[in-house]
């Protein structure tokens, strides 16, 4: 067993998520000005870096270079994921509100996204997102843009 060579336990995803987000803190940093890092957006930059979707080399670099991580998270925050979430309704009030826009207004979106497009679904990959501020007087409001491609359902 000597003339093995002592194995490293690889870096996963989460331990790269888990170095974005004390880094962040370490360098009081917001997602936008990371974003602004990485020549993405902070939706993306978020998703990315905590491991739901896989980066562009160039920007794994840059955030790797902005955040002061090891250079084998680049690769880390290149890997293709695998999108597992528990099954659970979440219990954080952001999330389940999400989940509730969804339960309630999901029927009413798909009805809707078919009559005008047809028989098929929005895609979550051909997908852009961008969340923004909306003052008004009763208070201020949270705008969530979604567009993603159509993908109509084939016929065998």
């Amino acid at each position: 067993m000597k003339d093995r060579p002592h194995l490293e336990p690889m870096m996963t995803k989460d331990d790269v998520a888990g170095m974005v987000l004390a880094a962040k803190k370490r360098l009081g940093l917001s997602w936008v000005a990371i974003a602004e890092k990485t020549g993405l957006s902070p939706v993306f930059t978020h998703s990315g870096a905590m491991g739901l979707n896989s980066m562009p080399e160039d920007a794994a670099k840059k955030l790797v270079a902005a955040l002061g991580l090891p250079q084998e998270a680049v690769d880390v925050l290149m890997e293709y994921p695998t999108k597992i979430w528990e099954q659970a309704v979440p219990t954080d009030p952001c999330i389940y509100r999400l989940y509730e826009i969804v339960g309630v207004y999901g029927p009413t979106m798909k009805a809707i996204i078919q009559e005008e497009f047809g028989d098929g679904i929005m895609s979550a990959i051909d997908f852009d997102m961008v969340i923004s501020r909306v003052e008004s007087p009763k208070g201020d409001r949270v705008k969530v843009e979604m567009t993603g491609k159509f993908l109509k359902y084939n016929s065998w």
